[in-house]
This record gives structure tokens, C-alpha cells and sequence, in this order.
């Protein structure tokens, strides 16, 4: 895959009218609601491929050399074995496939990157007792790239239906240089690796191709009748089936026309030029072997020109008629055969062509065709409405299509397939035997992704059971102690009423006695007893189909509060002065640490000698001060954080801190890396356990399912601090940091906790407060609101990312600052557009001017400089609005990258 694909803008989805497809008679018609997406594996270092055995196992390759294999009976995956590549310039294990008999014979072939050879082996093994066994390997055929430069190495295996191998390889040339975008056809004695014509357009080279052997059973194999030259090789490389490619970096054979189907990633210029068409990516269908046209044609052959790079001199547009290659990197044949137009093509800006695809970054992928079986007993089969669909798909705008056909294989239309569901990145998807289909998602980033994973779609036919929320206020404290129980976000996926019915069960009792409390969905409901307690909450849909969910409630003991006097969450924390603290803890049964408050109130005093039972915590972060995981699931939160976000996880652990529960950092640090540790942890969340550590049970989950769980659970065991933690004992008392700690943190986390003496059988609990300290210098992009402007460059603040596209009267607006503790404001910008003013004004975006700067042109949009300008003496705390102006109202006035809030003297 091209790196010039990654800084990709979104998919925005056109809307088209799907067709009713052919219906069965035992078949209701389509209800897109019901295609399901299941998470089966998380945590895949850079997946590249899949294949689906005839029992049903998963096998896929990680580009590192691994080979694994998900068993669907077990729900385990494992490692099957590994080979040796290099990963430079986009290496590595490539291609899989199964063999058509594998069920018999268990050969598997893998395209890979061998470190000791400049090129790629496609070889064959045999699996021994499920393991690929090295000793077996027959290497059926190699071929020589350049490592010279960067890149496209495609990589990409399947068989079609007569027993044929299909591989896909890249034209192995640097995708930039002087072709700017355009045709990279650079035949200066120089720049061999940036003249596809050595490669895509050169009968006698293996890149930029896809080929297309039988494998025979002795570990060679034969050249078919049908490959696009003769098998003399008189005219060209014999196993040569299409030729013309850039990067066929997905390739799939529909297994009932034998009709081969390829993404094909485009080059990178946005619009026409003299050199010829803008960039496009490509889905192209082969029925028989053929010319594609790179480097001479793209989309609907249209053609680019012939360019002296020497002299810059454009020449004549090529022929698609009759294209001729005249590089002097050739050692082919001249005249070339006529070149075959994409089946569906596409640029960045919007096309309206194929409106479906939308709009943003490139990286075109073809994926399986499907046939319904009316024979299939499966439940989960997809269903008629796809039958005769060749599935496409996007690795950079995150969709997939169903590209439905006609009886001779012509586009009839495109559907947007689950275009509510984010597939982040897919990178290669196949059907099982059952009709289901199974995915790769390659994860946010072209690198390693924590959200990388396995996923299976299957069409869930009958009645559905519903799901089932539960969550609970005020189910901690004294009692009598009401508690608002809700089922808010429980649903049926049929649309059916449900019957509620909430239980409690008091915790620790060899067979709990369940107690209804309500038959409503939200009840209010109170608790007389002491005690700790396992609330339930049972739906039920009118078929008898069930969902439960539950949620701790504890009575007898009050939650201590914990409060900072001091510091103040937002406070600036530098080598000025050290960070004096002070707590204040408040418990109905313990009493109080605030000695005045006691007085007027009567209340005890807390015994300030116990510092066992208060810390505070302090963690040196670097960045932006981070949301915590405890708040609304975000798109780009793993799936394991989603999940918990999701349920009631965070009603008893935090992170870091004690709750109820124990921290998920503790329980990462015990469980990590210890053998069944993680399927054990699976069982405890999903049935409930006591007695691990505390008095305190966890509730079973069971309204999740196991591979849920499997993924809150891989979420915990993957936390690690990544910063040491500094404790500090006591309600009060002085933080120093150093000259290199203030430097090197982000921002500084106060955590403070207090763990009170419990009430006889009621186990104690834990109050908690936090708060951040910011550096004086802030990231613009950080602003707490942000109006106009965009955040540009890389990808974390370190990367370079700042605050771009600013027009007059934007603002970005910063919370809650200590101005009584500024003397000044430093703006780091450039400009090379329009120049202007900033102003900081005080608490509303018309509110008082405190301070102004002009930001003049300096030519240069990434020459970053200071403009310092005083601030006229506030007290207290106030909202700071940066509002960007300009005298001509124009737009394009600069960028920023950071506010500081230099210090008083």
C-alpha cells in the first residue's frame, strides 16, 4: 500500500436505491437491520489477508511473518507458524491461500518478502498436526523487485474454480519524484525506480501484473491456456494473465464465472494537468487475460503523455489503441496489447459517475462474490438480496459496496453495505462455507493498531432477543437509601414490547433468595437493609427471548467525598514554585478532616495521623490532558473501551484508582502475560465471582456475550502506566518538580483518595478527586472550543499539529485560565497568507480586549515564530477568547501552534 494513501480524508456516502434482489419463496424480503457484525479476534499486528478452510477456521497472515488460524468451535486462535521476511519499503508476508483440496492434502501458500532475496516467493506448505511445517515448503515461483526506492508490492493470493493460482503483484516503482502525480515514466539512466515502464508495461517483468499458474501436486506447477501471452514465452512471461497494474493490492475470483476482480490504488495528481488525467483508483473485472494501461492509462483509458523529464518537454498522449513502450528499461516487447477500461473508477473530489463512493483519500480493494444457496442450511447466510454481488471495498474511506450484477456480469448498481457501521480500514474480507462473511479491519493507521481484528457478518434470521442496559443513581450510601434504577438504551431488535422485571440478590449467599422490586422500566425504588446487593434487571420479548443486565448497590456505608482545596483543576504548574496541596475528605460515618466544619456541625474529626488511609497520586503525562476512559465511547476508542463505556464497569474501577473494585491497572499487572490468565478473567466477568479481592463480588455480565467480554478484558490486560507514579501521603503537604519534569510533561494528574473504615459487614470505599495542572504553554489545537479553524499536521502534538485554515473573526476558546498568574501571551505563527491581528478578550467573544498582537506575513506556512504581548492585570479565573481578524475580512490569515501563558513576575 502506497504511504502517499495515509493522510486520507473521510467517506462522505452518496445515497442510491438498492435493488429488491431475487427473492425465495421461504425468504422475507431484505431487513438490512438484521447483517450483524461479531468481534472474534482483537489485538492483530498489521493483518493482511484471510482464507476460510472448509470446517470452518479462519486462517490470516500478520505482515510480520505470522501465520494464525481462528477456530470457530473453540473460539481460541493460534499460532500456526512463521516465516522469515524483511518489512522494509512495505514487505513482509503478503499473500495467503488455501488450496482448493486443502481438506485433504492441508497445503497452504504464502507470498512473502525473504530478507536474503531482493523479491517475493510464492511457496507452498504443508500444515502437520495444525502447524505449518517449514520442512514442506516448495517454492513455485520467485520474482526479482528493485529495493533501490519505495515501492508497491501488492501482494495478494486466490484460486479460482478450475484450480488456477491468481497472484497479484505491484509495478515496484516509487509512487513520487518528478512525475508529480502523474505517469511515473522517468527514463533518465538515474531513476530506473521511477519508470514503471521496467515494470507494469514490460511483457518480460513479473511486477505490475497479475498472474495466473496451476500448482502441481510434485510443488511446480504449469502455465494454463487463457494467460494474455504465449507459453513459449516468445512475447512475454508465460504466467503473465493481466499486465498493466500499478498496486492490485486486493484481488478476488467470483468461483461461479471464474472472473477475476482487483483493486487497483491509483496515483496521486487531484486534478488534469498537461501531463495528462488526474489520479483515480480502480475496481477492474477481468473475463479474459488483458492490458490494463498503467503506466499509460488510467479510469476509462484515458490516456497520459509521453514527458521528457530531462527537459520537461510533454509530448504525444499515448495510444490505448496501440500502446508502444519505448523505455529504455524495457526488455520486453515493444508494441503492447491493447489497453481494457476500468469496470468502476474513481478521483478524490466527488464523481458523478459512481457517486456511492463519496469522497477523500484512495485505496481501492475487490473483494469476494457471492451466489445464495437456497441448499445452505445455515441461519446466518447472507440472503438472496446479495446473491450475484461482487463485494468492493475502501481501505482509506472505511466503506464497503455491494456492487450487484447483471446475468453477464455488468454493473447493474451499487449499494452502500452497512453504511451505519464504521469498518475501520477492511483489508480483506472472505465467505465461509456457512454464508457468512468474514473481515479484517486493518485499524486506524498504516501501522500497528490496538483496533486491528477479526469480524464475522452474519444475516440473523427469526426472532431476536433483545438486550438488555441497566444502570443505577445514588446506589451507594446510608440507608434507608433510595435508588433510581434505569433500563434506558435496553431495546428489541424486532420492535416487540418487553416485559421488565428487576430482582435483588444480597451478595455473598451460597444460594441467593432473588426479591422483586418492580415490574416498571425505571422504578425508584428503596432500601431498607443493610447489605450488599446484586440488582437484576430481566426483559423478556413475547417469544420468551431474554436479556439481562446488572448492577451493584451497597447499603450501610456512605461514599466519603474527596475534595481539593488546592490546587484548582486548570491551575499552571511550573519550576516558579512548588505545588502545594491541601484535601479536604468528608464522611458521614468517619467524620471530617475540615476541623472548622466539625466545630459548627458537630461531626467527628477525621484522624489526620492515618495517612494509610488517604494518597495522593501524581502522574506526569505528555500531550494534551487526556479525557478520561470513563466518559462517552469515542470512534476512536478501541472496541474493548467501547464495550465497558458501554456497561457498568466504571460504576465499581477506575483506571488507577480503588472504587469498589480494584483498579484495572492492578489487575493488568497481575493478570498480564500469566498463562489462561485472560480466558480465566473471561469466565469470572461473564458468570460473577467473590473473594478475589475483596469482600465485594463482581456481578456476572451475562448480557454480554464471551467475545465481548474477550474484548474488555484483552482492553484491560493491555493497560501499562506509562509514567511512574510519585505518591504523597497526608491531607497536605508540597510537590517538587524539576526543571526537566516540568519541561518534559505534558500536563501534571492529581489523584486523591480516601479509603474510609467501612461499617461492620459493609466493606470500606474508596472517594476520589482529581485534578489537571496545564503547562503554560498550550497546544492551539487543545482549545476547549474551537470555531473556523482546522487542526492540520501530524498526528500528535509532537508530530506538529496546529490550529490552520483561519479566516477573519474565528476564535478558539480556552477555559477557565488564572490570569492572575499571566503577564503575558506568546503566539507561535506563520503566515503566508493574509496576516492580521489577535486579540484575547475576557470571558464572551465580545467581551473586553486584554490583549493584542499583529501577526505580519512572513511568507512561509510551517516558519513558526513568537509574537509576545502583555496582558492587562486581571484577577481570579476567566475564559480567554483568541479571536483571529483581519482589516480586508479575508481568509487564509496564518496558522497557530501554541498560546503560552507566560508567567507574572
Amino acid at each position: 500500500m502506497p504511504s502517499s494513501k495515509l493522510k486520507c480524508l473521510l467517506l462522505c456516502l452518496g445515497t442510491v436505491l438498492a435493488p429488491l434482489g431475487i427473492l425465495s419463496a421461504e425468504e422475507p424480503a431484505f431487513d438490512p437491520s438484521r447483517l450483524e457484525v461479531t468481534t472474534l479476534v482483537t489485538q492483530l499486528k498489521q493483518p493482511m489477508e484471510l482464507a476460510v478452510a472448509p470446517d470452518g477456521r479462519v486462517f490470516y497472515i500478520e505482515i510480520q511473518g505470522q501465520l494464525k488460524a481462528y477456530d470457530p468451535a473453540t473460539r481460541q486462535t493460534e499460532l500456526v507458524g512463521e516465516v522469515v521476511v524483511t518489512t522494509a519499503q512495505e514487505n513482509g508476508l503478503i499473500g495467503l491461500a488455501l488450496d482448493p483440496k486443502f481438506e485433504d492434502n492441508h497445503w497452504i501458500y504464502l507470498q512473502y518478502s525473504p530478507p536474503e532475496f531482493s523479491g517475493q516467493h510464492v511457496s507452498r506448505f504443508t500444515l502437520v498436526d495444525g502447524k505449518l511445517d517449514m520442512a514442506s515448503e516448495k517454492v513455485l515461483l520467485k520474482y526479482e523487485e528493485q529495493r533501490l526506492q519505495c515501492c508497491h508490492h501488492a501482494g495478494s493470493l486466490e484460486f479460482g474454480p478450475d484450480g488456477c493460482l491468481f497472484i497479484g503483484t505491484g509495478d515496484n516503482t516509487h509512487p513520487h519524484g518528478d512525475s508529480h502525480g502523474y505517469a511515473p515514466i522517468d527514463e533518465r539512466a538515474d531513476k530506473f525506480p521511477w519508470d514503471a515502464q521496467k515494470s507494469s508495461a514490460n511483457t518480460n517483468s513479473y511486477n505490475g501484473k497479475v498472474l495466473r499458474i496451476r500448482p502441481l501436486a510434485d510443488g511446480t506447477y504449469e502455465v494454463p491456456d487463457g494467460n494474455l501471452f504465449p507459453k513459449d514465452g516468445s512475447q512475454g512471461h508465460p504466467e503473465i494473465y493481466v499486465m498493466g497494474c500499478r498496486n492490485p493490492w486486493r484481488i478476488s475470483v467470483d468461483q461461479k464465472t471464474g472472473y477475476l476482480y482487483w483493486g487497483e490504488v491509483g496515483p496521486d495528481a487531484g486534478s488534469d494537468g498537461p501531463r495528462g488525467p488526474r489520479g483515480y483508483d480502480e475496481i477492474n473485472q477481468a473475463k479474459k487475460a488483458g492490458n490494463f494501461g498503467w503506466p499509460y492509462f488510467i479510469a476509462d483509458n484515458q490516456a497520459y503523455h509521453d514527458v521528457d523529464f530531462t527537459t520537461e518537454k510533454i509530448g504525444a498522449k499515448f495510444d490505448p489503441a496501440k500502446p508502444i513502450n519505448e523505455s529504455p528499461n524495457n526488455t520486453g516487447a515493444r508494441e503492447l496489447p491493447p489497453a481494457t477500461a476500468a469496470f468502476i473508477y474513481y478521483p478524490g473530489a466527488p464523481f458523478e459517475k459512481f457517486p456511492e463512493v463519496g469522497t477523500g483519500g484512495r485505496t481501492a480493494c475487490a473483494g469476494p462474490s457471492y451466489d445464495f444457496d437456497a441448499a445452505n442450511p445455515s441461519a446466518t447466510k447472507f440472503p438472496p438480496h446479495f446473491s450475484r454481488c461482487v463485494f468492493v471495498y475502501e481501505w482509506s474511506r472505511h466503506w464497503i459496496l455491494a456492487v450487484h450484477l447483471t446475468g453477464d456480469s455488468e454493473i447493474e448498481s451499487l449499494e452502500p453495505f452497512m453504511p451505519d457501521h464504521k469498518f475501520t480500514r477492511p483489508v480483506d474480507m472472505q465467505f465461509s462455507p456457512d454464508g457468512a462473511l468474514y473481515m479484517l479491519e486493518y485499524g486506524e493507521t498504516w501501522g500497528v493498531n490496538d483496533d486491528a481484528k477479526l469480524v464475522r457478518i452474519d444475516y440473523v434470521r427469526g426472532n431476536r432477543a433483545p438486550s438488555a442496559i441497566a444502570s443505577a443513581e445514588n446506589n451507594t450510601g446510608k440507608q434507608p437509601l433510595a435508588v433510581k434504577l434505569s433500563s434506558e438504551g435496553t431495546r428489541d431488535k424486532d420492535g416487540d414490547d418487553l416485559q421488565y422485571a428487576w430482582y435483588a440478590y444480597r451478595a455473598g449467599e451460597e444460594k441467593p433468595t432473588p426479591k422483586l422490586l418492580s415490574n416498571e422500566a425505571n422504578p425508584l425504588v428503596t432500601f431498607k437493609e443493610a447489605g450488599v446487593f446484586n440488582v437484576e434487571l430481566k426483559v423478556t420479548d413475547p417469544q420468551g427471548a431474554q436479556a439481562v443486565a446488572s448492577v451493584p448497590v451497597i447499603v450501610g456505608n456512605a461514599r466519603p467525598t474527596v475534595s481539593f482545596v488546592s490546587p484548582r483543576d486548570g491551575d499552571f504548574f511550573d519550576s516558579l514554585a512548588a505545588i502545594r496541596y491541601q484535601l479536604k475528605v468528608s464522611d458521614i460515618e468517619d467524620g471530617t478532616s475540615d476541623f472548622e466544619e466539625a466545630d459548627e456541625t458537630g461531626a467527628a474529626e477525621i484522624d489526620l495521623e492515618a495517612p494509610r488511609r488517604t494518597a495522593l497520586n501524581m502522574t506526569l503525562g505528555t500531550g494534551s490532558i487526556p479525557r478520561g476512559p470513563e466518559g462517552d465511547a469515542s470512534d476512536n476508542d478501541p472496541v474493548g473501551l467501547k464495550l465497558m463505556k458501554k456497561s457498568d464497569c466504571f460504576n465499581c474501577h477506575a483506571v488507577d484508582s480503588l472504587r469498589v473494585g480494584p483498579p484495572f491497572l492492578k489487575v493488568a499487572e497481575k493478570y498480564r502475560g500469566v498463562p489462561e490468565s485472560l480466558e480465566a478473567s473471561v469466565k469470572r466477568v461473564r458468570e460473577g465471582s467473590a473473594g478475589v479481592w475483596g469482600k465485594v463480588p463482581m456481578l456476572p455480565h451475562s448480557q454480554h456475550s464471551v467475545e465481548e467480554i474477550r474484548d474488555m478484558v484483552t482492553w484491560v490486560y493491555s493497560l501499562e502506566k506509562d509514567n511512574a507514579v510519585r505518591v504523597f501521603d497526608g491531607f497536605v503537604g508540597n510537590i517538587e518538580l524539576t526543571d526537566a519534569e516540568v519541561e518534559k510533561a505534558g500536563y501534571v494528574q492529581l489523584e486523591a483518595s480516601y479509603r474510609d473504615l467501612g461499617a461492620g459487614e459493609i466493606p470500606p470505599l474508596v472517594g476520589t478527586a482529581k485534578v489537571f495542572l496545564r503547562q503554560r504553554k498550550i497546544e492551539a489545537e487543545a482549545a476547549d472550543e474551537i470555531s473556523g479553524p482546522r487542526t492540520l499536521g501530524g498526528h500528535t502534538a509532537s508530530d506538529g499539529k496546529f490550529l490552520g485554515a483561519i479566516n477573519h473573526n474565528n476564535f478558539a476558546r480556552f477555559n477557565q485560565i488564572p490570569l492572575d498568574r499571566v503577564a503575558s501571551l506568546i503566539f507561535r505563527v506563520t503566515s503566508a497568507g493574509s496576516g492580521g491581528r489577535i486579540e484575547a478578550r475576557l470571558d464572551t467573544l465580545d467581551g473586553p480586549v486584554i490583549a493584542s498582537a499583529p501577526v505580519e506575513v512572513n511568507g512561509s506556512w510551517d516558519a513558526f515564530h513568537d509574537v509576545t504581548t502583555p496582558v492587562e492585570p486581571q484577577a481570579g479565573r476567566h475564559d480567554v477568547y483568541i479571536v483571529f481578524l483581519n482589516q480586508e475580512r479575508q481568509g487564509g490569515l496564518m496558522n497557530l501552534d501554541s498560546v503560552t501563558f507566560s508567567a507574572s513576575k
